[in-house]
């Protein structure tokens, strides 16, 4: 009963918490005296000391404790710190990306003057978590000798490029500054043998166009001789026109070293002097006449569009009458 008595008077004290350790000491003296009737000095002795030791477990056990609560404490701090960090995060952007659907646009304006066009761009999109995820995604290496680290979630390649090889520079002689600038007078004269070998195509042609009797076939040779023909044509209106400009610039330098004003024709005055060349060599060849004829065609062809329907339909519709009407009076 006294022992009883006893672990309840401790559990009172250590709920409570009221009574001083010296009180709660004295206590257990008294009663282990009481309880040992004749002990004498001997029971206060081994009192003091049993309450030594327990005193001794106690205090052991509530740094233990005190020491473990501190652990879990700590983590639980951690824990929030880290959950609040992430939740402010979220709810920054999220204010961020509110108070900007708010503001008008001068203060958008000062706004991205003030932070830089790339920090309002990145955070108004939300791409600064996407940027850093790819940064820390791709590798480099440590050294330039030791292979390059890849993800194993990536299934590798079926061909796989193993010894780097230099892409394959394709070089167009035309478009290239190593050719040189390009010269219409030397370009002729080094590709003279072109024309040559062009004719004797051309005599082969002809042969060839004579003796078929395939009518598909004479088709294809009859294209083929066309478009040499309109090739040379033009190759001669080239000339011309080069042999034109040639002749131009002479006279406007005999007319600077008399010491005249130059002169520069103008697009009209060029396209005048065309006009009167190709009049003039039509007229030696003989198809002038029928040259005028094909341009007055055309060019009534042209006024007719120019013309309202209702107006070309009554014209057209009292030309008969007109007719009829002259042949009655005669």
């Amino acid at each position: 009963m006294k022992e009883r008595q006893r672990q309840d008077l401790m559990e009172e004290d250590s709920s409570d918490g009221e009574d001083s350790d010296v009180e709660r000491n004295f206590t257990l003296l008294t009663e282990r005296g009481g309880g040992g009737g004749g002990g004498g000095g001997g029971g206060l002795e081994e009192g003091i000391a049993d309450c030594g030791e327990e005193e001794e477990e106690n205090s052991d056990g509530a740094e233990e404790e005190d020491e473990s609560s501190e652990a879990s404490e700590e983590e639980e701090d951690e824990e929030e710190e880290e959950a609040a960090a992430g939740s402010s995060d979220i709810h920054t952007e999220e204010d961020m990306k509110r108070e900007l659907s708010n503001m008008s646009f001068e203060d958008i304006m000062k706004l991205q003057n003030k932070v830089g066009t790339k920090v309002y761009s990145q955070v108004s999109s939300g791409r600064s978590s996407q940027t850093d995820g790819s940064r820390a995604g791709k590798k480099k290496r440590l050294n330039k000798n030791r292979p390059t680290e890849v993800s194993s979630k990536r299934p590798a390649p079926f061909l796989r490029q193993v010894v780097s090889v230099r892409k394959p520079m394709l070089r167009d002689p035309r478009f290239d500054d190593l050719s040189g600038e390009y010269k219409a007078e030397i370009f002729n004269q080094t590709y003279k043998f072109i024309e040559n070998i062009k004719s004797r195509e051309k005599k082969m042609i002809q042969k060839q166009l004579r003796r078929t009797k395939k009518q598909q076939q004479r088709e294809k040779l009859q294209f083929l001789l066309q478009r040499m023909e309109n090739q040379e044509r033009e190759q001669r209106r080239r000339e011309q026109q080069r042999e034109r400009e040639l002749q131009l610039k002479r006279q406007q330098r005999e007319r600077a070293s008399q010491g005249a004003a130059p002169f520069f024709l103008s697009k009209a005055e060029r396209k005048k002097l065309q006009l009167a060349e190709k009049y003039q060599e039509l007229k030696r060849s003989g198809k002038l006449d029928n040259f005028l004829s094909k341009k007055r065609r055309r060019n009534a062809v042209k006024d007719r569009r120019k013309l309202p329907r209702n107006a070309a339909g009554a014209g057209a519709r009292a030309a008969p009458a007109q007719q009829g009407a002259q042949r009655n009076d005669t």
